[in-house]
This record gives C-alpha cells, sequence and structure tokens, in this order.
C-alpha cells in the first residue's frame, strides 16, 4: 500500500483522484489529509515527539486526537510500502518570518527524501492553486509567472484575477459525486482532461527545467530534484526584494518522478 500525505482536506485528494484514474490502474493507495501546513507538519514532529518515531505513527496518534480515524489500519510505516507527500510553500505565512520558515521547509525537504523510507516530500510554490496558475494550455509564458509574497496573502483571489481562461479547476479535475467518486460526464471530456494532464505535466517539468538551469528536454530527475527546486527558488526568487516565488505546481513532477518519463 502507498500512503499520500496531503495538506488539505478537500481540493488536494480531489486532484490525486484525477490523477489516481488517469495514471494508477492499481487501488493501493490510502489517502490522508493533514489538515495544517507544512509548518504545523514541523513542529507536529520537533516540538510534540522531539523528532522520534516515524511519519505514520506521529500522523495517526494526531489524526485520532482530532477524531480523524482514516490512519486506523495502519500502525507504522512498516505497514506501507511508499509514502509521498504534498504541502504548499506557503511563504505568506506570518506565524513565523521568511527565514525560519526557510528553514523549517529545508529541513523537511533533507528529512523526506526516500519514498521507501522516512517518506517524501514535494512542495507547491507558493500553494496547491498553482494548479490553475496558466492560461490556454499549452501557455508560453509558463516559466516567467511569478508572484510576491504580498500577493500571496490572497493567492486564490489573485490566480481568479490574473489567469482568467480557466474560471475553475474542471479543466483539469473530474467532478466528484456526493460519495467522494469520480463522474464522469462524457468520454469527451474524459480525453479533454487527459489531454490537458499532459500539458500540465510538460510545462511544469519544463518550467522546474529552467529554474534549475537544466537545458534538456528530458531532464533526469535528480537534476530538478525537489531540493535542487527549493535552493533556486531561494536564490533566484525569494531573496529578491521584494520576495516572490516562481509557481510551480508540484503534481506534475511526482508524476514524472514516479514514473521516470513524461505521461
Amino acid at each position: 500500500m502507498k500512503l499520500f500525505i496531503f495538506e488539505g482536506q478537500k481540493r488536494e485528494p480531489r486532484i490525486f483522484k484525477t490523477i489516481q484514474w488517469l495514471y494508477f490502474k492499481e487501488n493501493d493507495q490510502l489517502i490522508f489529509s493533514f489538515c495544517n501546513n507544512i509548518h504545523n507538519l514541523y513542529k507536529e514532529l520537533h516540538d510534540v515527539f522531539e523528532g522520534e518515531g516515524d511519519i505514520v505513527s506521529v500522523l495517526r496518534e494526531s489524526a485520532i486526537k482530532r477524531g480523524d480515524h482514516s490512519l486506523d489500519e495502519i500502525t507504522t510505516s512498516s505497514d506501507v510500502s511508499e509514502i509521498y507527500l504534498f504541502f504548499d510553500y506557503d511563504f505568506q505565512e506570518k506565524t513565523v518570518d521568511l527565514d525560519m520558515l526557510n528553514q523549517h521547509v529545508k529541513e523537511m525537504l533533507d528529512f523526506f527524501t526516500d519514498e521507501t523510507d522516512n517518506g517524501k516530500l514535494f512542495i507547491n510554490y507558493p500553494m496547491v492553486e498553482s494548479l490553475r496558475c496558466t492560461n490556454e494550455l499549452q501557455d508560453a509564458d509558463y516559466n516567467s509567472y511569478v508572484v510576491t509574497r504580498t500577493e500571496c496573502c490572497d493567492f486564490k483571489n489573485y490566480v481568479t484575477k490574473k489567469f482568467t481562461f480557466y474560471k475553475n479547476l474542471d479543466f483539469a479535475v473530474f467532478q466528484l459525486d456526493k460519495d467522494g467518486n469520480i463522474k464522469i460526464q462524457s468520454p469527451e471530456s474524459e480525453e479533454k482532461i487527459r489531454i490537458n494532464w499532459a500539458l500540465i505535466n510538460a510545462q511544469n517539468v519544463t518550467k522546474a527545467s529552467f529554474l534549475c538551469d537544466v537545458n534538456e528536454k528530458t531532464p533526469s530527475v535528480e537534476d530538478i530534484s525537489q531540493k535542487d527546486i527549493f535552493d533556486n527558488q531561494l536564490s533566484k526568487y525569494v531573496s529578491n526584494k521584494p520576495s516572490e516565488v516562481s509557481i510551480l505546481n508540484s503534481f506534475p513532477l511526482f508524476l514524472y518522478e514516479y514514473f521516470g518519463e513524461y505521461v
């Protein structure tokens, strides 16, 4: 069984269910929502548990305290074969200063490097809504899109005003029924979403390559690693005045790394 840990409870699981439908034929993925940001996950791991215990036991105990029993069927990381975490960079967060925020993310990326061990962390810049940050696919200007820290304070509204070609996520994400299952409108709509994901995947991998100064059509996974992306975000954008970040979505990068090729 593979465990997928998401920051949010609604948007990320809906996006991932579309990814499951398109790319994963086997039904061996368990979805868990942490319902808090990466900095609270950092505190959970370091302050509460003092860095001890594996991620599954930590999250399971935390979930039970808030009445969430979605991890009851597993006890420790040894009960799953792979662990993937998806969290937002959220550099508009005001509860910690920017240097501390970046230190937290760095430590998390250093810790979550292997899906078969502690887990593999993927970061959305600045948050999962970056999936909507595109004009008509394939968007030739995608590499240039950045957002300031101030604009991130109301990022969802920023996205709605700046990127107007797609009014919502329906261009890339299937609707769900009342039970949370995929609802296909028509074979044509399914194929359109499949085509859109191929374009979304390509332009995010291309942008990761651009960010990391890799001039390859099919970059190696190592050249556009989550650590390299973060380091380049800091040096090229976050350290600027005004501080900004290059918009990038983690789901296409996960797919590229998971399958070892464009899908």
